[in-house]
Parts: C-alpha cells; sequence; structure tokens
C-alpha cells in the first residue's frame, strides 16, 4: 500500500472508530433505559394505571450520540480524502468517540432511573429532561472541539477545509 493511501486509510479508520463508539454507547444507553421503562410499564400495568408514552424520550435520548459521531465520522472522511494526516485522526477518532459513547451510555443510565421516577410518581419530567439534557452536553461539546481539532490538523498539514462527502 502507497503511504498516501495508508494515510487515507487511516485516517478513515479513526472516523469510523468515531460512529462506532458514539453507536456502542447508544446501544448501551438507549437499552439500559428501555429496560427500565419497560419495568415502569409493568408496574403501571399492574396497578391499573395508564403506561405513559412520554418514557419513551428517556428511551431514545441516547441516540442523538449517534448523530453527533456520523456528523464528525463525515467531516472525518472529508479530511482525510484531501490529504490530512491519518495518524491524529485516527487517535482523535478513537478518544472523541469513547467521550461521545460514554456520554450516550451515562444518559441511559439516567434516563433509567428517569423512566423509573416518573412511571412511579408522573411527576419531575422537566427536571429528568433537564438532567439528560446536562448529560447530552458533554457529547455536544465534544463533537464541536472535535470538529475544531480535525479541522485544526488539516490546517497543521496544510489541507484546506473540504465539505462532508
Amino acid at each position: 500500500m502507497d503511504p498516501q493511501a495508508y494515510n487515507t486509510a487511516l485516517g478513515i479508520a479513526g472516523a469510523v472508530a468515531t460512529l462506532g463508539l458514539s453507536a456502542v454507547g447508544s446501544g448501551l444507553g438507549s437499552g439500559l433505559a428501555a429496560s427500565s421503562a419497560i419495568g415502569a410499564w409493568k408496574r403501571c400495568y399492574a396497578q391499573g394505571k395508564p403506561a405513559p408514552f412520554l418514557l419513551l424520550s428517556f428511551v431514545g435520548a441516547p441516540l442523538t450520540q449517534t448523530l453527533y459521531g456520523m456528523l464528525l465520522m463525515f467531516v472525518m472522511i472529508g479530511q482525510a480524502n484531501i490529504g490530512a494526516p491519518g495518524l491524529p485522526l485516527l487517535v482523535l477518532g478513537c478518544f472523541a468517540g469513547v467521550a461521545i459513547g460514554v456520554s450516550a451510555w451515562f444518559q441511559g443510565r439516567a434516563g433509567a432511573a428517569a423512566a423509573d421516577a416518573q412511571g412511579e410518581t408522573g411527576q419531575g419530567l422537566t427536571n429528568y429532561l433537564a438532567a439528560l439534557g446536562i448529560i447530552e452536553t458533554v457529547a455536544i461539546f465534544t463533537m464541536v472541539f472535535s470538529l475544531l481539532a480535525v479541522l485544526a490538523v488539516g490546517k497543521a498539514a496544510g489541507v484546506a477545509a473540504a465539505p462532508a462527502p
């Protein structure tokens, strides 16, 4: 493999790692929140109460982190394809993916507690969503600062910013 193709492949591997690690966190987080929501619905049915559909908001909250990983991946692929150094993109992609994924995982853990509490009491929805939003902010900050870092890697290598593919 010629050095330029190897460099591009490393950058694309970093981009895919960003998406993959973000998605792993989303899967773990949504799975945790879904388990709790199902338990809350079961308790509602057992008590003859209506099962609150809004518990799905807690289940779905960690899914946005996969979108953040995807957006970052597209920009990273664009930079890799125009010659940005591959190794920094690989490292950046791994760290960004882990940070975004862990945010999703813990958002799911908090969503599980929120689903349980909302199902039990029927109260506190805005407080629970605010707490999930704060956890979401970690992923948003990670995405934005990683995008800036990706563009800085390209600029340091003398590569102009490229649009996402």
